[in-house]
């Protein structure tokens, strides 16, 4: 799985970067339970570039979120 762009990821639907999260996240468990049972990984850097995905995608979220509750209220900041 490479990096994904935050464009990218700015560009999707909102069930459609959940989607890219749950993949993400059943990845990265795929990966910490062969870690946890003392195998090597295929690739250790996949562990940081699936927590980086996850990441970014949960700020994209946390962006349209704080975006709409911030529409709701009129613009006001507290």
């Amino acid at each position: 799985m490479t990096l994904l762009r935050m464009k990218d990821l700015r560009d999707l639907p909102d069930d459609d970067l959940r989607r890219k999260i749950a993949e993400a996240e059943n990845d990265l468990l795929r990966e910490r339970g062969i870690a946890a049972m003392g195998g090597a990984p295929p690739s250790p850097g996949r562990l940081r570039a699936l927590r980086t995905n996850v990441a970014r995608a949960l700020t994209v979220l946390s962006e349209r979120s704080h975006a709409a509750a911030t529409s709701a209220s009129g613009g006001r900041r507290r």
